[in-house]
């Protein structure tokens, strides 16, 4: 009598994953990436946080972006850190690559809107003229240095983003 259940049905292929499990991944440079992404990313939201907001329009993406992408780059990092990634059938090697494709546009539209924020402001706090194009910022000197910061850390944070998903697209095209 034959087996009544077909066991193509009843197993899964092994998840496709090339980098390694445990604190192992910290030693590759995509883990050391994913480190620096948690690190400016957090960076960003610091400082645009201890900035006041002054744009709320332009910033409040700055904010939804960095905070988002903080709390995703996290989860990534201990899905690997903590061994689940073993356990979920996926192409990883796929699913890292998209993943830092996305961060990497929405992190780039951000460092655009804040260096746009900065950029329109005069570092004396007072608007000189007329003010560049339809921004009306009214930043304090500290205000302005913190958003220049904010500025840099989030262009820094994009470069992580666009290694990590050149490295990605690397590992998934083999």
């Amino acid at each position: 009598m034959a087996d009544p259940t077909n066991p193509a049905a009843t197993s899964f292929p092994a998840p496709t994953i090339s980098l390694p499990l445990g604190l192992d991944v910290l030693r590759t440079y995509s883990g050391a990436l994913i480190c620096l992404e948690i690190v400016f990313g957090g960076l960003v939201w610091i400082l645009v946080a201890s900035s006041n907001v002054p744009v709320p329009l332009l910033q409040g993406w700055v904010m939804l972006v960095s905070v988002t992408m903080f709390c995703c780059s996290t989860a990534y990092l201990l899905l690997f850190l903590l061994g689940v990634a073993d356990r979920i059938d996926t192409d990883w090697n796929f699913l890292d690559m998209f993943y830092h494709f996305i961060a990497l546009v929405f992190y780039f539209g951000a460092f655009v809107l804040e260096a746009a924020t900065t950029s329109a402001a005069s570092p004396t706090g007072n608007c000189t003229g007329v003010p560049k194009g339809n921004i009306l910022t009214f930043l304090s000197s500290e205000q302005y240095n913190i958003n220049v910061a904010a500025t840099i850390f989030a262009f820094v944070a994009t470069l992580c983003y666009g290694c990590s998903m050149f490295m990605g697209f690397k590992r998934w095209r083999k």
